[in-house]
């Protein structure tokens, strides 16, 4: 057996023990990286009033438990807000995004792999029974208003008569 053969099991060895370290460190639960080693993560200081400047959606003054979040990828950043308000302010907003198709119910759908609303502490809106639903391209209905927004949805669900989660996400 000569010298460069019996280097190769262990450099082998080596730089697979080196992968598999690397492939097992995490720069967070929140980060993702690219194949390109671009990463996602969450924002520090972006909170509810970036989410709701980038939407141009406001806040009612009588909301309460407002939420918010930025999420910075590679490609687009995602924009979620989340407030607690009565239902006529949860339609009236849903109406304000000119969607092409009212708010309407939809099917319950298992918890999203990506969880983004469970980064603020909340359940994902499509796995909660009776959720209404409303999705809508800002430039495709000529919303000059939100001419960066490519896509904002909302979500609502209503748990009891008096309370109306109103959930919005966009990039």
């Amino acid at each position: 057996m000569n010298y460069r053969s019996s280097l190769r099991p262990g450099l082998f060895a080596a730089l697979g023990a080196a992968m598999l370290l690397t492939s097992c460190s995490t720069a967070g639960v929140d980060d993702r990286r690219t194949t390109d080693g671009r990463a996602s993560h969450w924002e520090k200081d972006a909170g509810a009033p970036e989410a709701s400047a980038f939407m141009k959606v406001t806040v009612p003054k009588s909301a309460t438990e407002v939420k918010g979040a930025v999420q910075i990828n590679p490609q687009e950043d995602i924009h979620l807000l989340s407030f607690v308000a009565d239902e006529k302010t949860a339609v009236r907003i849903a109406e304000d995004l000119r969607p092409e198709k009212p708010l309407r119910t939809r099917n319950q759908a298992p918890p999203s792999p990506t969880e983004l609303f469970g980064h603020l502490g909340l359940a994902e809106p499509e796995s909660e029974k009776g959720v209404r639903w409303a999705g809508v391209c800002p430039p495709c209905v000529s919303d000059d208003r939100r001419s960066k927004v490519q896509w904002i949805q909302i979500h609502v669900l209503a748990p009891d008569a008096a309370r109306t989660r109103v959930y919005l996400q966009a990039f």
